[in-house]
């Protein structure tokens, strides 16, 4: 029975860390699409006049408010999953209290140490 409790707080963080790591890279992919969108609409600009600069504008603008959904929807996630994991350890710890303080003691001491031997 406890290691099906402990195998679901290992499922909830490593989807919480999995959900971090897919986030990190669909926010550098979306970020890098950007980029060369600017710099493609940098390279057109020099070019341009009246209407296509109207255009490549609103284009810019559009890009824009496409790349700020992205993240939020991406933020969305995270916090979604976060908010899960959250509520699994929450359930975890009210139900084995004992180990959890334990297990928060152990990861004291090791930072503890970590830290005496940096000084």
């Amino acid at each position: 029975m406890q290691n099906k409790k402990i195998s679901t707080i290992d499922g909830a963080a490593s989807g919480l860390s999995a959900s971090a790591s897919s986030a990190t890279s669909a926010i550098s992919t979306e970020f890098k699409n950007f980029l060369a969108d600017i710099e493609q609409l940098i390279t057109e600009a020099t070019s341009m006049t009246g209407d296509d600069l109207l255009q490549a504008k609103s284009k810019l603008h559009d890009r824009i408010d496409t790349i700020k959904h992205s993240f939020d929807d991406i933020g969305e996630s995270v916090a979604t999953k976060a908010r899960k994991s959250a509520v699994v350890a929450d359930k975890y710890v009210h139900e084995q209290p004992w180990v959890a303080i334990g297990a928060g003691a152990a990861l004291g001491l090791l930072v503890g140490l970590l830290a005496s031997r940096r000084s």
